[in-house]
């Protein structure tokens, strides 16, 4: 029997709850997991200075290393949520995130950068079973009360793969090559996916169903004919295009003048994640306590802020401008990703992955663009892109989501 298939009198039985054992151990599984995907997916970012250089590139050609893996992950999501359905959530994110360590080794080892594009496409298209299914996972497996802060505590683990793959990389990278840094990040994901599936506990209140590819495109179908969910959709494309762009490029604007900093220094202005990290649970609580959509709109202008504030020519004034703008974007992510679920019409998990799926969509255009508008306009140009990006996320929440 999958271990992933809950018995007929375990889909009866109440989630966890907080406090207990297998609530402990489910959060602390997803974390584990959570920091590997997001530990992989981003690890070039703060290489991207010495990919450029190493394979003869233009900053928003070596973004690609990053555009072509969201792109792949985008791609993954609703495929992957189908496969969870039949053959158990668990149990597919665990195959997902060890399938993607495999082609992270193949990209760290390909010489020609198409080969290292496609490999990482290829990353990031298992990757895709993560975020496809976690989130669905906590609302099945906790009680209803606890889903909100659930899933913030996920995202939280999210946000330090992506500070932990960024920190490790960058110095590893600059002193034995991009290639070196990739492999340590992959080594550290390898490590958390064994505890993944040391303490993730097996589904109590899931139970296993072979969907037909009918009865999911239904699902789908009856999400995307929903205008709120729409809107939530679409806060994750805007936003997290803006985010990713922002990230992309700010090792090229802090390596460059005024600044001039060498790139294994610039890579701990990632340590911006850490407001993330605190500020995805914390909107979690406040969203639970009170409503989602303040929450939301409050990140959202978060972001406007500290994308502004890059704008001052001095260091001190861009690590606070990327404190702000990071935990802005995660608490209102945070949020918004638990909307999807909870507003869901069709099934949540398809809900899901139509969030994942316009988040890492998001991702990879706009993270790609914010190249463009670099190569025009320098950083002023970038920021105008995340600022408008966020502003209009902001205005269609504001209009259309409702007050709770």
């Amino acid at each position: 029997m999958n271990d992933d298939a809950a018995r007929p009198a375990d889909a009866l039985r109440p989630g966890h709850e907080p406090g207990t054992a297998g609530y402990r151990r489910l959060l602390a599984g997803l974390f584990c997991i959570g920091v590997a995907t997001f530990a992989q997916l981003y690890s070039p970012q703060g290489l991207l200075p010495l990919i450029a250089v190493d394979q003869g590139v233009t900053a928003d050609r070596a973004a690609l290393t990053i555009s072509t893996a969201t792109l792949g992950l985008a791609l993954g999501v609703i495929p992957w949520s189908y496969l969870g359905d039949g053959a158990g959530r668990r149990r597919t994110m665990l195959w997902s995130v060890s399938l993607a360590c495999v082609c992270a080794l193949v990209a760290a080892v390909v010489d020609a950068f198409p080969a290292v594009l496609l490999a990482r496409g290829l990353e990031g298209l298992m990757l895709g079973g993560v975020p496809a299914l976690a989130v669905a996972h906590l609302n099945a497996e906790v009680s209803p009360r606890a889903a909100a802060v659930a899933a913030g505590t996920y995202v939280s683990g999210t946000t330090l793969g992506g500070l932990s793959g960024r920190l490790l990389a960058a110095p590893v990278g600059e002193a034995l090559g991009w290639r070196a840094g990739v492999h340590a990040v992959t080594l550290l994901a390898g490590i958390c996916v064994l505890l993944a599936v040391w303490l993730l506990p097996r589904a109590r209140c899931e139970v296993r169903r072979a969907r037909g590819i009918g009865a999911a495109s239904a699902a789908l179908t009856a999400n995307l004919r929903s205008p709120r969910l729409w809107v939530i959709y679409l806060q994750a494309m805007l936003t997290m295009g803006g985010f990713v762009a922002m990230y992309n490029y700010l090792g090229f604007h802090l390596t460059g003048p005024p600044f001039g900093l060498p790139v294994w220094l610039t890579a701990f202005v990632f340590l911006a994640y850490l407001a993330g990290t605190w500020s995805s649970p914390w909107a979690g609580r406040t969203a639970a306590r009170h409503a989602r959509r303040p929450v939301l709109l409050a990140g959202n202008g978060l972001m406007i802020v500290g994308a502004l504030l890059t704008l001052v020519p001095h260091t001190a004034a861009v690590i606070v401008g990327a404190v702000v703008l990071t935990g802005g974007f995660f608490a209102a992510h945070a949020v918004a990703a638990g909307w999807a679920g909870a507003a869901a019409v069709g099934g949540a998990a398809q809900s899901a992955s139509l969030y994942t799926l316009g988040y890492y969509a998001g991702s990879s255009i706009f993270g790609y663009l914010g190249g463009t508008f670099l190569h025009l306009g320098g950083w002023p140009a970038t920021v105008g892109m995340v600022v408008g990006l966020a502003a209009t996320a902001t205005v269609l929440a504001a209009v259309v989501l409702p007050r709770d």
